[in-house]
């Protein structure tokens, strides 16, 4: 009988790998079912329900848990501070991430100790370092304080933590310090994928360090890019424990993100129906990101 026959070797080879195929998916299949499908699909059907954390009972209301999320002023407050925390870290980290990223890849002479000793801020844990900079930001005795006193910027302490737009800048500021090391390791990544040639044959044309920055560089590496950008706002809309630890959303809901929403709705507020409603529209709001995440790796393979 011919190996490729119906019924032979061949379909029995093939289905025997189909096989081996789902049992090395399987276990990805159910990490992905259990932290990842389960709580998504658990918080749908709680956010369609009235259910506190004091009482057992809950009540069917349907979407009202949506209606009233969306005649709340204070959620496009938290859909406000969201965008503001997202754009603002991505952007900061990103500008100082690529600028580092420029300079290690020069070459210098312990340019490699240098970029060990960067990616240290990125290990640290995000508790360790918001109490970090509440100790720098510090309305009496904090360093920001200091330095701006002794350079003559200000004769009066700033209480960085209790305005609303210092306290938006502060944990924005302390967010930006811990992932600025992985934006440079990503970035340097595509930087040394850059063509050498193209780069030193466009500097003999003439051009200069902008014009070679963006007609050569940006264009080379300009998916690593995409991918560094989409995974950065990915992970600020996901960020929780500097904000919560610095100023538990405030003062005044200035710094209340989505997650830290959530978090004082189910734990503060008992109502595990709303918070159920509101991350429900966070994750929506994250598969947008997610999906472009794919569509950038897809293209990339």
């Amino acid at each position: 009988m011919p190996k490729n026959a119906p019924g032979g070797r061949g379909d029995s080879s093939a289905l025997s790998d189909a096989h081996f195929g789902l049992i090395l998916a399987l276990p990805a299949v159910l990490v992905f079912t259990l932290i990842v499908l389960y709580p998504f699909l658990n918080s749908l059907a709680m956010s369609l329900f009235s259910r506190s954390l004091l009482r057992p009972a809950q009540e069917f209301i349907g979407l009202r848990n949506f209606q009233r999320i969306l005649r709340d002023p204070n959620f496009f407050g938290v859909l406000r501070s969201t965008a503001i925390f997202v754009a603002a870290t991505t952007g900061l980290s990103f500008i100082v991430g690529f600028s580092w990223a420029l300079l290690l890849n020069q070459g210098y002479r312990g340019s490699e100790v240098i970029r060990g000793i960067t990616l240290f801020a990125w290990i640290i844990p995000g508790t360790a370092i918001a109490f970090l900079w509440m100790w720098m930001m510090h309305g009496q005795y904090g360093v920001f304080n200091a330095v701006l006193r002794s350079l003559g910027v200000t004769d009066q302490n700033i209480t960085w933590l209790g305005s609303p737009a210092f306290a938006m800048m502060a944990v924005v500021l302390a967010r930006s310090w811990q992932v600025t090391p992985w934006y440079m390791m990503l970035l340097l990544g595509g930087l040394q994928g850059v063509s050498h040639d193209q780069v030193e044959a466009a500097r003999i044309d003439g051009a200069g360090n902008v014009r070679v920055l963006f007609n050569i560089v940006f264009p080379g590496m300009r998916k690593v890019v995409a991918l560094t950008v989409l995974i950065g706002v990915i992970g600020s809309l996901q960020h929780f424990d500097i904000i919560w630890v610095m100023t538990q959303g405030g003062p005044a809901r200035a710094t209340a993100t989505f997650a830290v929403e959530v978090y004082r709705r189910a734990f503060q507020d008992y109502d595990l129906g709303r918070a159920a409603a509101v991350g429900v529209i966070w994750a929506a709001i994250l598969s947008v990101f997610v999906v472009l995440n794919l569509r950038v790796r897809a293209e990339q393979e």
